[in-house]
């Protein structure tokens, strides 16, 4: 259907035609981040440029196209990595490697046991059994429980 449009149109409103297209393009990109739109955008773009420098109808569609899939594939996951970033530790995360103290046995068969660390109050397993008042080491996590061993 483009293709058919921009045939009638001369040169210059094909242009036209191509930043109207990036202009929508990026104004969804806006309202909806998701690193997609913005590839269209770049592609609409360089066929506007084709369009200007009096390149054939088939060549600006051919040249949206590359230039889309192109920075598509080979710049989409290298942005959101860049850009992405490790996003918020979770508060046991931050957590682990660190002491703290059993306040409640940890019984392995049962599954209970609580312990200290930094001051606050946490559910803890281990697979073994700890008895309160020992000291013992946050190795892991399993949502809002802790995994510990003897320190």
């Amino acid at each position: 259907m483009i293709l058919t449009i921009l045939s009638m149109l001369g040169s210059e409103l094909a242009v036209f035609v191509w930043l109207t297209i990036a202009f929508v393009a990026a104004i969804i990109e806006v309202s909806v981040p998701h690193f997609g739109s913005v590839f269209v955008t770049v592609g609409a773009i360089t066929a506007a440029a084709a369009a200007y420098f009096g390149f054939s109808i088939p060549a600006q569609v051919a040249l949206f196209a590359i230039v889309m899939v192109g920075s598509l594939v080979g710049l989409r996951s290298r942005l959101i990595g860049r850009l992405g970033g490790q996003g918020v530790l979770s508060r046991t995360e931050q957590i682990i490697g660190r002491h703290g103290m059993v306040t409640l046995d940890i019984d392995p068969t049962v599954g209970t046991g609580r312990v200290n660390v930094a001051g606050e109050d946490w559910a803890a397993r281990s697979p073994e059994k700890i008895e309160s008042g020992i000291r013992v080491r946050v190795v892991g996590a399993d949502g809002i429980v802790l995994e510990v061993t003897r320190a």
